[in-house]
């Protein structure tokens, strides 16, 4: 279950460390290749890992190897014999389906010498699921949208509405209704669906670092404001105290630690809601770290029992997301990128 995948490496004035690997799974993901790309730029060795095996962020890293997927019984074991094989001391999960199958293997990884910072499997089923993640908010007194998680609840629900899947990410399954019997007949069809009151104004996402005692360490909100796919393509950092706060709310209310990605919108009048909480890095990572909070050092110095840095960001860094491309070939071969600078001669 642990084939080795040869990729093109990095490029050449990235020299790794000869020290331990750091294995980041989910490699295929926007997270994955945000935290790959910046781990090697720092200059660790890391070893990617994704169940695809053309996952871009395999390209990206030293070494790629194929996993199965977290809910796979012998996920765990895979991750061991990847480790074992490339000298891994430390784990970075960038996907949450995987984190609770990663806390029932963590005393073999940590036998194996393989260090994790893997936040309470309960705080992770809570964010994962949209109507026990709004009855946490509800109890903490939290600032989140008014949710039915059954068609007989819709009537107390105000509209218009928005209908979401119970888990999912992105904009996956999402509708947008405006007539009340609509959204009755979708909930009665469908019992994992809930349906919430659609909010108004302008939608945040703030990525955040929390340690393992629950003192949050960052916040770091951006506008959203270009999403593809639930990504985000344009975003802008920026300082708000009403974020910060409803945002470390959230994060207290469902006791998660480590990298976290929440979701929300704030209201012409300033009033912040909160939407959802990611366990995870999110897609929109690199602007966090061009905006000065190098979260996932801090992250991988928490994993290895390291002490947190201090981490601060910048508002007012935007960010414009294009596309790249990774190449490989059938027999290893390199393959030339037909966009790369062409060196001229004199």
């Amino acid at each position: 279950m642990t084939p080795s995948l040869p990729q093109p490496r990095p490029p050449a004035a990235l020299v790794p460390s000869a020290g331990a690997a750091v294995l980041v799974t989910g490699a295929g993901g926007p997270a994955g290749v945000a935290v790959v790309r910046r781990l090697v730029a720092l200059g660790h060795r890391v070893v990617a890992g994704d169940a695809d095996v053309a996952a871009a962020g395999g390209a990206l890293a030293h070494t790629a190897v194929v996993l199965p997927r977290g809910d796979h019984p012998r996920f765990v074991d895979a991750l061991l014999g990847v480790c074992v094989a490339y000298g891994v001391d430390a784990l970075v999960s960038t996907v949450a389906e995987e984190l609770p199958h990663l806390a029932a293997g963590a005393g073999r990884l940590a036998a194996a010498g393989v260090a994790t910072w893997l936040p309470d499997v309960a705080a992770v089923d809570v964010c994962c699921d949209k109507a026990a993640f709004a009855r946490a908010m509800a109890a903490a007194g939290v600032p989140h949208p008014v949710t039915a998680a059954s068609a007989d609840e819709v009537a107390g629900v105000p509209g218009p509405w928005v209908v979401k899947p119970l888990a999912g990410r992105g904009s996956r399954g999402v509708r947008l209704l405006d007539d009340r019997a609509l959204v009755v007949e979708a909930l009665r069809a469908d019992d994992g669906l809930i349906a919430q009151t659609r909010l108004t104004g302008r939608e945040f996402t703030a990525d955040a670092l929390v340690d393992r005692d629950g003192a949050v360490r960052v916040v770091v909100p951006r506008w959203r404001e270009e999403t593809r796919a639930g990504i985000s393509v344009k975003g802008r950092t920026f300082a708000s105290d009403a974020v910060t706060r409803v945002v470390s709310g959230a994060l207290a209310a469902v006791q998660l630690t480590g990298p976290a990605n929440v979701q929300g919108f704030v209201a012409d009048d300033g009033t912040a809601t909160v939407m959802e909480i990611n366990p995870r890095f999110s897609g929109g990572l690199p602007l966090t770290l061009a905006a000065g909070a190098d979260v996932v050092s801090a992250y991988l110095a928490g994993v290895r029992g390291e002490p947190l840095p201090e981490l601060s960001s910048r508002p007012g860094v935007a960010m414009s997301r294009y596309f790249a491309e990774t190449y490989s070939s059938e027999d290893g071969s390199p393959v030339v990128d037909p966009c790369a600078p062409v060196a001229v001669r004199a």
